[in-house]
């Protein structure tokens, strides 16, 4: 993308001393919800009171959003709160209906960023607009198909662009309802540092209980914002009830959350620094995950030697792995003896655990 510095304008533009905040519902159901969620936000650090109108789901016979009926709600919440008003769109209808009535930020889903053929139409239907569009990560962990989306968008001539990092689908069980990859989104952050880069915590999560941890990590690696669902009965909510927090809870977040803030050269230098050091926090929690899942390999490799009276020590084996991982250390700069120390410690483990299932 060129003029990568003019990405960053309508952000900077709303001259914020805290990090931009989208909140709102999952789903605006009624209109005396969405309007009384809107007044509790109307005097805190809220810049965009978000509600999906249409909520793709991935099963049909939920709850699928109440369509352009709400989109009038939203012309209310404007009206009566001076909030500003933000909602997905996935096709070009939604596109044309949001900016009829002038919803003032939009967002490109996760289910729609995988597509090409969707991200165009939507490209497409808002060429040349002034509102302020975002795009969600796909679902797939693809960095590639998230760049050529904010392309597509630039291509028509969409200058006010941002991204919405929302974690990503994974068959494996985590913590998270999508697992952040935080490498995917420091690599974007990397290769466009002017591009407004958005936490969504509440979608990466699936747990309201982990909103503000995900959140403090986020702006320690320098992201600008969050998109953080609300609602004011959040156990009875129509949609992803577990991940809403209140009004007052979000305002709690926010308080506690530690901003880091650049106001001399020094402070320029600890935020550097923090930075870095949240991206090795990032990578040493996933070399734990990756330990973990490779000792459960172990076991079963235990339970398979158990049932064929194996012995645990396999010395062939053992130096091919270890030949095989000096290698491929060296190309990454690391060197032998660091290689050696790593894996026999790894091996050892292993070992402990295999011996443990043998000999229960």
């Amino acid at each position: 993308m060129e003029n990568k510095k003019e990405l960053r304008t309508w952000l900077d533009n709303l001259q914020l001393d805290h990090p931009l905040v989208i909140a709102g519902p999952c789903s605006a159901e009624t209109e005396e919800q969405v309007l009384k969620i809107a007044h509790e936000l109307k005097n805190t650090d809220v810049n965009y009171y978000r509600a999906g109108i249409w909520k793709p789901r991935t099963r049909p016979g939920n709850f699928e959003g109440v369509g352009a009926l709400g989109l009038k709600w939203l012309q209310k919440v404007k009206a009566e709160t001076g909030l500003k008003t933000a909602t997905e769109v996935a096709n070009r209808a939604h596109v044309e209906l949001a900016l009829e009535h002038d919803i003032d930020l939009l967002w490109i889903g996760a289910r729609s960023t995988v597509s090409p053929f969707i991200v165009q139409e939507i490209a497409d239907a808002l060429k040349g607009t002034n509102k302020i569009v975002l795009v969600k990560n796909p679902v797939n962990p693809d960095l590639p198909l998230w760049l050529g989306a904010i392309e597509r968008l630039a291509s028509s001539d969409i200058k006010n662009l941002g991204v919405i990092h929302r974690g990503f689908s994974t068959y494996e069980k985590t913590k998270y309802r999508n697992n952040p990859e935080w490498q995917l989104a420091i690599e974007l952050q990397t290769k466009f540092p002017d591009l407004p880069l958005i936490s969504d915590p509440s979608h990466i999560t699936g747990k309201r209980d982990m909103i503000f941890d995900v959140s403090q990590t986020a702006l320690d690696l320098n992201f600008d914002g969050l998109m953080i669902e609300t609602h004011h009965d959040p156990n009875n909510a129509w949609s992803d009830a577990a991940q809403q927090v209140t009004p007052s809870a979000l305002v709690n977040i926010m308080k506690d959350l530690k901003i880091r803030k650049e106001s001399d050269p020094e402070a320029a230098y600890n935020n550097e620094l923090n930075n870095l050091r949240a991206q090795i926090d990032v990578v040493d929690n996933q070399i734990i995950e990756l330990l973990g899942k490779r000792m459960k390999v172990a076991d079963n490799i235990g339970e398979l030697k158990k049932q064929k009276n194996v012995a645990v020590l396999q010395s062939k084996r053992w130096n091919e792995i270890l030949g095989k991982m000096v290698l491929e250390g060296e190309e990454k700069g690391l060197s032998e003896e660091f290689i050696l120390r790593m894996f026999k410690a790894i091996h050892q483990e292993s070992i402990n655990h295999q011996e443990k299932i043998i000999n229960s």
